[in-house]
């Protein structure tokens, strides 16, 4: 941890009007759903309502029993029998990390063009929307709207590394900054030694991304999870943010089948990447889970796939900050990052409804 005396965050950060960087512009653009289907499923503990945006008709689906008793029967159809689903359901979650705002400008760009074919630029997307219409969308454009509201530049691009700690992760009270990965070592984020709280958290020092799944400490991951329990999704797309190219993160603690449609997502997405000219990480090769305590944790992505047996991962997307191993780019090429990216998530979502569940068991 590096402690900086001198230094002065930026409070502003110019974005376009395409940019959904606050939580009043979230809203905004929820309150403007004419095609979907709007349903708070949350309130956070500042107060602050989070909602599921859904596109396309809910198919209803036998279930006998919850998706672990179902593993444990070798019965995968008994948590879900999707013999009759026509449409995948895939879940756009937008960032549990409040200053990942990279994914809220996704999800609100994208729900515009369910409702008029255009994103926020007045760019067309007629065959994004088209694929789009052949499933069920669930769109959670912000999943921490206390940490968003907390987030005042509203943006990562042309920040220095510093003010991206800063806003992410905070301070402590002597003003060190909260370094990544050690601000989880102290979870919840509140105490007399806590100075700024980064977006992180919620308003109660909560990461939803490492609540206590079996005792859940705040009210956002809980209500992910309520939806991806009773909508069995087959792919649930995690936003989040960092430095370098786009990149999907290997899944923990899932079974290896589920590891190996990640690395294929990852390579049929690199393969998108090239054809339009964005930039993309190499896919990972599948690995087991390493044999060491502090291997990888057990994490939000993680615990979607316990209860919705959903291809549930974690996407890395540049945010734009300077820096020498930062990816330098615009707020349009992140946008375009995110909807090239929600086009093959729903490609992948088909082929994977064709399988399910002989490929799996």
């Amino acid at each position: 941890m590096e402690h900086r005396p001198d230094f002065e965050p930026c409070f502003t950060c110019k974005h376009p009007d395409f940019w959904a960087g606050d939580v009043e512009t979230i809203y905004r653009r929820i309150e403007a759903v004419e095609k979907g289907e709007v349903t708070q499923i949350g309130i956070s503990p500042g107060g602050r309502p989070f909602y599921v945006v859904a596109y396309g008709d809910r198919e209803p689906f036998v279930s006998k029993a919850n998706f672990n008793s179902a593993v444990g029967a070798r019965d995968l159809t008994a948590y879900a029998d999707k013999s009759d689903r026509l449409r995948p359901v895939v879940i756009l979650l937008g960032p549990v990390h409040g200053e990942e705002t990279n994914g809220s400008t996704g999800c609100v760009n994208m729900m515009q063009i369910m409702e008029t074919g255009e994103d926020l630029r007045g760019k067309a997307w007629p065959e994004l929307r088209e694929i789009a219409e052949t499933c069920r969308l669930l769109i959670i454009p912000t999943a921490n709207p206390d940490g968003t509201a907390r987030f005042a530049p509203g943006c990562f691009v042309g920040c220095e590394p510093y003010e991206v700690r800063y806003w992410a992760q905070g301070t402590y009270s002597d003003g060190t900054l909260c370094n990544w990965p050690q601000c989880k070592a102290k979870h919840p984020m509140r105490g007399s030694n806590v100075g700024f709280l980064g977006a992180y958290f919620n308003d109660d020092g909560i990461n939803p991304m490492h609540d206590e799944f079996f005792a859940p400490m705040g009210p956002e991951a809980p209500a992910i999870m309520r939806v991806a329990r009773e909508e069995a999704p087959e792919l649930i797309c995690g936003l989040h943010g960092h430095p370098s190219s786009v990149a999907v993160l290997e899944p923990a603690y899932v079974p290896m089948y589920v590891k190996r449609e990640c690395s294929e997502f990852a390579r049929r997405l690199k393969a998108r990447y090239e054809q339009v000219g964005l930039p993309c990480a190499e896919p990972f090769t599948p690995q087991p889970d390493g044999d060491q305590p502090s291997g990888p944790p057990f994490n939000l992505t993680s615990a979607l796939f316990h209860t919705s047996g959903a291809m549930s991962f974690t996407l890395e997307c540049p945010v734009g900050f300077s820096g020498d191993n930062a990816l330098a780019c615009s707020h349009e090429d992140i946008l375009e990052m995110q909807l090239h990216l929600y086009h093959e998530c729903i490609t992948f979502a088909h082929d994977r409804l064709k399988a399910w569940p002989e490929a799996v068991c």
